[in-house]
Parts: C-alpha cells; sequence; structure tokens
C-alpha cells in the first residue's frame, strides 16, 4: 500500500517509519511535519494509507480529514487517547494507535487497512456495461427514438447517414464515426468506409459483400478478416 505520515514531531514520524518499513505490505512514499504539506501531495499523488498524528500546530488531524473530499485510509498515531471515539465517526479511520509505537501493534492495524484497500479494489471493478437499447435522433426537427436492435444499416450519406431498421429507414445529420461510438461494439461492426452493420442481422456473406436485410453491402478487404472473427462459425 503506498502510504505517507504526518506528524509534526521528527522523531515519532522517524519511528513510525522505521517500523511500517519492516511490514511488507506498506510503502511508505513520503512523510511530513504538517498537515497542509500533506494535503498538497494527496491533491497530485494516489494514496492507499496515511498515518496521522492528532495533535499538529494550527491544523490538526481531525482537520486534515475534513479537508478531504475522498480521504484515504488512515490510521492515527498519536500520544492522546482522549479522542478515539471521535476518531471514529470518521469512516476513513482505521485504528488509533497510542504511541510508542511498537511493530504488532501497527502490523494489526496495517491489516485491517489492507483488507479495505483490497474491497476497494475488488468494487472498482465493474460489471461490463449493459448496451444502451434505444437511441434518439433528431428527424425533422423532432426527436425519434430508435430500438437499436432493430437497426440492422447504417450507411454515411456525404453529412448525412441513413440508418436502416426492420420497419422505417431515418436520415440523420451526422456521421458514422459519431453513431458508431454510441452503438455497443460487441454486435454492431464498420465492414467498409461508408456502412456501419448489425452483425446479427446478416443473412450471409459471400467473396466481398454481405447480406443483411435485403441490402447487400461492400465488405472491404482488411475489414473482412475481423468480421469473420464475430461471427459464430461452425
Amino acid at each position: 500500500m503506498r502510504s505517507i505520515i504526518i506528524d509534526d514531531d521528527d522523531s515519532a514520524r522517524f519511528l513510525v517509519k522505521h517500523i511500517a518499513n519492516k511490514i511488507d505490505e506498506v510503502d511508505i512514499v513520503a512523510d511530513f511535519d504538517n498537515a497542509i504539506d500533506g494535503i498538497k501531495y494527496l491533491n497530485e499523488e494516489s494514496i492507499d494509507l496515511v498515518f496521522l498524528d492528532v495533535h499538529m500546530p494550527n491544523f490538526t488531524g481531525f482537520d486534515f480529514i475534513k479537508t478531504l473530499n475522498s480521504p484515504p485510509n488512515i490510521i492515527f498515531t498519536t500520544s492522546d487517547g482522549d479522542f478515539v471515539l471521535d476518531a471514529f465517526e470518521y469512516s476513513s479511520v482505521v485504528d488509533y494507535i497510542l504511541k510508542p509505537v511498537t511493530l504488532e501493534r501497527l502490523k494489526k492495524a496495517v491489516d485491517k487497512a489492507l483488507i479495505l484497500v483490497n474491497q476497494k479494489k475488488q468494487n472498482s471493478i465493474q460489471a461490463p456495461k449493459e448496451p444502451e437499447k434505444e437511441l434518439y435522433v433528431n428527424v425533422d426537427k423532432k426527436l425519434v427514438k430508435i430500438n437499436i436492435p432493430e437497426i440492422y444499416l447504417i450507411e454515411a450519406k456525404g453529412d448525412y447517414i441513413q440508418i436502416k431498421t426492420e420497419s422505417n429507414n431515418y436520415i440523420v445529420h451526422s456521421t458514422l464515426k459519431k453513431i458508431e461510438a454510441k452503438l455497443a461494439e460487441s454486435y454492431f461492426f464498420r465492414v467498409h468506409k461508408s456502412y456501419l452493420i448489425n452483425t446479427r442481422k446478416i443473412i450471409d456473406l459471400q467473396d466481398n459483400t454481405v447480406l443483411i436485410n435485403r441490402d447487400v453491402v461492400p465488405v472491404s478487404r482488411k475489414n473482412k478478416s475481423e468480421l469473420m472473427k464475430k461471427l459464430n462459425l461452425l
């Protein structure tokens, strides 16, 4: 875990750093003798854990936490045991250690922080976003809803595109590149510089053309092999 130490006491800061360096999961990347410099550092760097003193001149450890919109995990290291309950009012506070800090006690606190860091990383791995099922386009100064799965072909026509569905055709002032970015990559594919197709609607594929609904669409030589990879071939 990338970690920093904030403590106005030089000897206390040195001791925490010396002990923390014995813990494999901790990587002390910086230390500060005041909270303001610590905040400036956090505005530029990503940190998992802060070893933080409670009492510091002008700006306390609690001021430090309140200033941050999304504080990292905090382990308080302090000589004052009067603020334990106050400390745990903050969700970012993992533990509260009274000085002098020992390796055994610090290791227990770090283990708690490590669990939270791993949970956060796991939660940040998002499930694949569900593709949008609807698209709104401007046709004759009206917003028209198109069901995306019904689109089988989109053709570039100068400054316009023609969107073909199973029931309607729409002429829209847009570009193929712009609408391609709006559609699910999983089943829409640019077979040619002027054509974007729904691969689920393909009827057959011959040489350098594809039949989709009643339209025969050219497939560029460089895109054909990639198209074949998207098809469920027997």
